[in-house]
């Protein structure tokens, strides 16, 4: 009984060292192979990483290539960019149909193959030189333009310096005659100056002791009340006969003063600062104005050409005695002379 329960135990197989090798051996191999997953993982990170590197190096050297270009193209002009344009196209070409005659020369016979590739090359040469002449035409060209916008800038400035000459010239010129002019007009200045002493000094002969006739520095001051009435603008009998004096001796100095000396006798009426208005002068300005081109008229008559007589009529705007006396208000009605310039 013993016995068979012995061989029955022996006969029992037993799995667990075999289970326990095979779980070694499974193990390894999943030990190996995340080896080989870690190595395959460090590689290519590496191999990434330099790519990286590769593509950051080509970035900056791109960048450095794009400002190189923005730097260029903002130095030179629409011109000069066509010219390098199309040398650059000639350089190209020219390059090109080198490298093709190279090719063409370092062919031998060899076959159609070799004839139909030989063919194509000489046709592409071929396109490459007409490219290549058409592109030295246009650099022709431009050349061409360009000599031709210097040789007009060249003659600008040569005309622009004979302008700036002329102008020179121009200004010495203008220059003289204004001094000239100055010297003629400082000659008429002291011709009418001798003609107005000479005007002074024969009015003071006509009216030489006469009360009621002022000179008031480089003028005759009549009185109102030796021409006029009061508040009136038409001369007395009185009036006329010191205004025939007056009259001659302008005549007479008339004939003296040459043609070529614009003169003229201002006749300016001024009365006081009383208001006046009456139908006829609704106030001072229309009297003192009347009353001048009264005088004005009278010289006309006798005689003295109306183109160097002026009349003028100031109201009582001018007053030469400020004062509210009787006395002031006469001194202020007056009709004044003065000799002066056309």
């Amino acid at each position: 009984m013993a016995s068979s329960t012995r061989s029955r135990r022996s006969q029992v197989t037993n799995y667990w060292p075999g289970f326990v090798d095979a779980l070694s051996s499974l193990l390894l191999v999943i030990i190996f192979l995340l080896s080989l997953f870690m190595l395959s993982q460090f590689f290519l990170g590496q191999e990434i990483s330099g790519k990286d590197d590769a593509m950051t190096r080509l970035n900056a050297q791109i960048a450095e290539l794009t400002e190189l270009l923005q730097l260029e193209k903002a130095g030179s002009d629409d011109l000069n960019s066509t010219i390098a344009t199309l040398q650059a196209t000639l350089s190209s070409a020219t390059s090109e149909r080198d490298q093709l005659a190279a090719q063409v020369a370092g062919f031998g016979i060899g076959g159609d193959s070799k004839d139909a590739e030989i063919a194509q090359l000489n046709s592409e040469l071929q396109a490459q030189q007409d490219l290549s002449r058409d592109a030295a035409a246009q650099v022709a060209l431009l050349n061409q333009q360009l000599a031709a916008l210097r040789t007009q800038i060249a003659a600008l400035e040569e005309a622009l310096q004979a302008s700036e000459v002329k102008e020179v010239d121009n200004r010495t010129q203008i220059a003289d005659l204004g001094r000239r002019l100055n010297l003629a007009l400082a000659q008429r200045v002291q011709d009418l100056s001798r003609y107005r002493s000479d005007f002074f000094g024969k009015l003071r002969q006509v009216l030489e002791g006469r009360a009621d006739v002022r000179v008031v520095g480089d003028r005759f001051v009549f009185q109102s009340e030796v021409l006029f009435g009061a508040g009136e603008a038409d001369i007395s009998a009185a009036g006329e006969t010191e205004l025939a004096k007056l009259a001659a001796a302008i005549t007479e100095l008339q004939a003296q003063i040459p043609a070529d000396v614009n003169w003229v006798l201002r006749i300016d009426g001024h009365t006081d600062k009383r208001p006046i208005n009456t139908a006829q002068f609704p106030s001072n300005w229309e009297l003192s104005a009347a009353r001048a081109i009264a005088v004005t008229k009278y010289f006309v008559e006798q005689g003295i050409p109306a183109q160097h007589l002026v009349a003028a009529g100031f109201g009582d705007s001018r007053p030469i005695d400020a004062g509210d006396t009787e006395d002031a208000y006469a001194r202020n009605r007056r009709i004044e002379f003065k000799l002066t310039d056309g």
